[in-house]
């Protein structure tokens, strides 16, 4: 079945930089759009970066010019680079993706999530 598995969080120091590796596995005939989601305790949910097809990408206003996603789509994985991190950075962060089976089904799927906590 199709599956994101998340890896690369871990701790580090504000100021640092980490690199969010996720890899889409199983059937899939297409994907569309591949993000990078967060969530921090008490908070709800939000999307980090996005990257299209097309290459085209998008941020939230509170990574823009310190996070960098990009995508292989021949191996159907993305990547966020993160620098200049910030302990509100700290979060769980979760790779999402617009999925096609074989049978032109589309479905969002999510990963396991991955945590990222930045000391001060």
């Amino acid at each position: 079945q199709r599956q994101l598995v998340e890896s690369g969080g871990g701790l580090v120091q504000a100021g640092g930089s980490l690199r969010l590796s996720c890899a889409a596995s199983g059937p899939i005939f297409g994907i569309n759009w591949m993000s990078w989601y967060r969530q921090a305790p008490g908070n709800q949910r939000e999307l980090v970066a996005t990257i299209y097809t097309s290459g085209e990408t998008t941020y939230a206003d509170s990574v823009k010019g310190r996070f960098t996603i990009s995508r292989d789509s021949a191996q159907n994985t993305v990547d966020l680079q993160m620098s200049g991190l910030k302990p509100e950075d700290t979060a769980v962060y979760y790779c999402n993706a617009y999925m096609q089976s074989f049978t032109h089904q589309w479905r969002e799927y999510w990963g396991q999530g991955t945590q990222v906590t930045v000391s001060s």
